[in-house]
């Protein structure tokens, strides 16, 4: 199965765990002195960057299909985004977790590693739509 195809259903259902997310975020701040104003922080982090994130990745997986790509580069591609969003946001539950306020933790390591990810796939996928659109303009008429 390609990765435009099978992804995007994984991204959708993926979705919906962040939905579950926000509500024992929000069944949490209803509760008095659950979580520090510190912790309370890194979730709301966590659970916006992976919102926002996934809904990227959508339009990550349709633009990834204009590209050029064989199945192989595009399974690749993909791969590292959603690593890379993996990464990111569980870095800031991570920190929440284990790190502390004003210092850095393998939590904030870990949303680098996810950033560097992000980027690499990003990129790589404005390269493969730029070499698209190329070939696209040298096709004769």
């Amino acid at each position: 199965m390609k990765a435009t195809t099978l992804l995007p259903a994984l991204v959708l259902f993926t979705i919906v765990t962040v939905e579950f997310g926000g509500w024992s975020l929000l069944g949490l701040l209803n509760r008095a002195d659950v979580l520090s104003p510190f912790q309370e922080r890194n979730f709301r982090a966590g659970h916006a960057h992976a919102g926002v994130l996934l809904t990227l990745a959508l339009v990550f997986l349709i633009l990834l299909g204009r590209t050029a790509f064989s199945d192989r580069a595009q399974w690749l591609v993909s791969l590292t985004l959603l690593g890379g969003i993996l990464l990111q946001s569980g870095g800031f539950f991570l920190h929440m977790v284990v790190g502390s306020e004003g210092s850095g933790s393998a939590g904030t390591v870990v949303t680098r590693v996810g950033a560097v990810l992000l980027a690499t796939a990003l990129v790589s996928l404005g390269i493969g739509l730029l070499r698209a659109g190329d070939a696209a303009g040298s096709l004769p008429s």
